[in-house]
């Protein structure tokens, strides 16, 4: 087994952790965890999304959030799903936007109404203004394995919308097993094909807890080339249009296990471990 010596591990916490949270969080608790986290050494945390609150109310304070990231001087990346979004990203000056389409048509039609290719076409505009900016653009490929709708999602899926997003200009493509049930042979083999198909692309793995597969299979990403990772402290998190996803894998568990193998973070795993606890403590379903 070939392994990296770096990994770098994505925090999405502030964002992807707490979106399903039914309690209100206030901005200032919200402030007060990623003042927390950017004392461990992240290079990057996604912080927030810009989204409708009607959809997603624990995101109602995006541009306050942004700011305050762009106070201490984080490069943070924040979730713009359309053309509204994006220009309320430029405003505020948030340096990394997200974008996301699901590799199954049955989520996308549950989740924003729109196939994978009414999708795609949409959000061409969101790069475009992004590059016209300089902003750095996350593309997540969601459902990347399979979905609670349709069941098993097809390589030939996957690779239709990251086809998509190489020749839109993707900075980077985040494959995201949204409900938690790829397994190893399966991450294994779909991140050794992306790879020879686009050599040149960047690949993050992005994976949920569900099974408690979710360590399992960043070992297989990792053994496949893949050396960027999200992770949320606490274990927060779940996609609220995924019916039973549980919470992204584990930061804390994630760091501990990349240490143990000998691949390098750059992350304090004794700082992490009592920021996890203080993120449980948000959470009204931990």
């Amino acid at each position: 087994m070939k392994f990296s010596e770096k990994v770098e591990v994505i925090e999405v916490g502030p964002r992807d952790g707490l979106q399903n949270e039914p309690r209100p969080i206030s901005v200032e608790e919200k402030k007060h965890l990623i003042d927390r986290l950017a004392q461990v050494g992240f290079k990057r945390i996604e912080s927030t999304a810009f989204v409708h609150p009607k959809w997603v109310p624990q995101m109602a304070d995006a541009e306050a959030i942004a700011a305050y990231c762009n106070e201490l001087g984080l490069t943070h990346i924040a979730l713009t799903p359309n053309e509204r979004a994006i220009d309320r990203a430029i405003s505020i000056g948030v340096p990394q936007i997200a974008v996301f389409i699901g590799a199954s048509t049955q989520f996308n039609k549950r989740n924003i109404n729109r196939t994978t290719d009414e999708s795609l076409e949409e959000c061409k505009v969101v790069f475009e203004k992004a590059k016209r900016n300089n902003i750095f653009v996350r593309a997540y490929v969601s459902m990347a394995f399979s979905c609670p709708f349709q069941g098993h999602v097809t390589f030939e899926e996957v690779n239709h919308v990251c086809q998509a997003f190489v020749k839109l200009g993707a900075d980077e493509i985040d494959i995201g097993d949204t409900n938690g049930r790829a397994n190893p042979k399966l991450v294994y083999e779909r991140f050794s094909r992306l790879k020879d198909l686009y050599p040149e692309a960047s690949f993050v793995g992005h994976f949920h807890d569900t099974f408690h597969l979710a360590l399992a299979n960043v070992v297989a990403a990792i053994e496949a080339g893949v050396n960027k990772f999200d992770s949320s402290v606490g274990g927060l998190g779940g996609c609220p249009y995924s019916p039973g996803a549980t919470g992204n894998v584990s930061t804390e568990r994630l760091v501990y296990m990349l240490n143990e193998m000998g691949i390098q973070t750059g992350l304090d795993i004794d700082v992490l471990n009592a920021i996890g606890t203080e993120a449980r403590a948000l959470s009204s379903t931990l």
